[in-house]
């Protein structure tokens, strides 16, 4: 075992024991104890899963997990148990991955755009791998890091549907002038970077930017650069609702790169799932604070709450993505029958202008009553409020008894007596079920990228 994660990290829950039982298990507690702050549950086995998936699907490459998606202590230390390492932006996000004794060489300052005092601590904490899109950050990480290893940025999606003023990368057109800049101020470049996000995207979007990738990379390598590493960035799905699934997703990244980056080629492939491993693992609960009730005949409401004023929440649960809001559901310790009624969701009071969504169909909703989101784990938490900024809601991690045998044997502990071997190798499950079977030998064992 790695060290990172230990069972005082979480609560240990057994087989078929799922986050929702957890969740409603606390309501019911803090119904009794007059208690409404709001909530976390976080299901630390989901990530188990997604990662051996992702091992399996992906096999030659390895994920880098991006700390903005959800900076939460728990997620940090399961995926560093796990070998995963760590995509920053910044030095807030560094010295959190830090704290827990990652090593510099597991993490990534992958943001496209760096301060330069973020670029100076980098380079005193040892963190060399960072990408560069235009002369003016290729300029500051010459003259602030000496030591550093650059990827070249490039701009992934040039499709007609694509926001030119909204996305970072370099176009092919600007590459070699880019490489020739870094060769001229002595930065050392040693790959390729592409990044396509969130968006809703194709999967033969990636096919082509591996095929670009392919072609700067060569431009390096005639000027002289080792060319060695490819990151392909993000955009993997973390729900199975969404119009692409992952499975095909990954059939085309693999084709693409036995194609373009074909296995013994001396490139390393590496990704940055954040969605994927985080979204489904964490559910979200709030209690109604204040409510207000405007009436559907009132000139202007059209049945709905005027304006959107109606039943705020307290704190406003996060937003998981600016163009999917949260769909929360009623939760009461005796469910009478009540008619929907179309309602706004708002933030806390003093903050009227947190829009969370409107026009929802809900039973009618009273002062204490609670609201579970669920597929909360995406950028719902911010790094600076674990490093003192603004506070946060409690986050209470659960994992099955058999996940946590899972980790252990992924890291080559073997169970400890036959009975435990013969449920490490049962199909896997804390609110899920998992068709694949640990009996074999991980995938590979992720070592640092420097």
């Amino acid at each position: 075992m790695n060290g990172y994660l230990n069972e005082s990290n979480f609560m240990m829950v057994e087989e078929g024991f799922t986050t929702r039982h957890l969740l409603e298990n606390l309501l019911v507690e803090l119904c009794q104890a007059s208690d409404q702050q709001a909530f976390f549950v976080a299901d630390l086995g989901d990530i188990v899963k997604k990662h051996l998936h992702f091992l399996k699907a992906l096999p030659r490459v390895k994920p880098y997990f991006p700390v903005k998606c959800n900076g939460s202590e728990g997620v940090i230390r399961l995926l560093a148990e796990l070998g995963a390492g760590f995509a920053c932006t910044n030095k807030a996000e560094i010295a959190c991955v830090q704290s827990i004794g990652i090593p510099a060489g597991k993490i990534f300052y992958s943001s496209p755009c760096k301060q330069v005092a973020h670029i100076k601590y980098a380079a005193n904490h040892g963190v060399q791998l960072m990408t560069f899109d235009n002369e003016v950050e290729l300029s500051k990480v010459a003259r602030s890091h000496p030591h550093a290893r650059m990827l070249l940025a490039v701009a992934a999606d040039s499709s007609p549907s694509a926001h030119p003023s909204m996305t970072f990368g370099a176009t092919l057109k600007s590459c070699r002038h880019l490489l020739e800049t870094a060769k001229e101020q002595a930065v050392e470049v040693v790959g390729i970077s592409f990044h396509l996000g969130s968006r809703v995207l194709e999967p033969e979007a990636f096919a082509q930017s591996v095929a670009a990738a392919q072609l700067a990379f060569e431009m390096g390598r005639e000027l002289g650069y080792r060319m060695h590493l490819l990151d392909i960035g993000g955009g993997f799905p973390g729900t199975e609702d969404t119009r692409t699934r992952f499975e095909e997703i990954a059939a085309v990244i693999n084709s693409a790169l036995d194609l373009y980056f074909p296995d013994g080629c001396g490139v390393e492939i590496v990704a940055r799932p954040g969605r994927y491993y985080v979204t489904s693992a964490f559910a979200f609960a709030a209690s109604i604070t204040a409510m207000e009730e405007v009436p559907a005949e009132q000139p202007g409401s059209d049945g709905r709450w005027d304006g959107g004023t109606g039943p705020p929440v307290g704190p406003s649960p996060p937003e998981p993505s600016p163009c999917s809001p949260p769909r929360g559901r009623v939760w009461r310790q005796e469910e009478p029958h009540h008619p929907l009624r179309s309602s706004s969701l708002r933030g806390p009071p003093g903050h009227t202008e947190d829009l969370i969504a409107d026009g929802l169909e809900l039973p009618e909703l009273q002062v204490g009553d609670w609201l579970i989101f669920e597929d909360m784990g995406a950028y719902t938490i911010a790094t600076s409020s674990l490093l003192g900024g603004c506070p946060q809601p409690q986050i209470t991690y659960a994992m099955s008894r058999v996940a946590w045998k899972a980790v252990q044997l992924f890291q080559g502990k073997p169970p400890q007596t036959e009975d435990d071997r013969e449920s490490v190798c049962a199909p896997l499950s804390c609110g899920w079920e998992m068709a694949e079977t640990l009996c074999v030998t991980p995938v590979f064992a992720p070592a640092g990228i420097i």
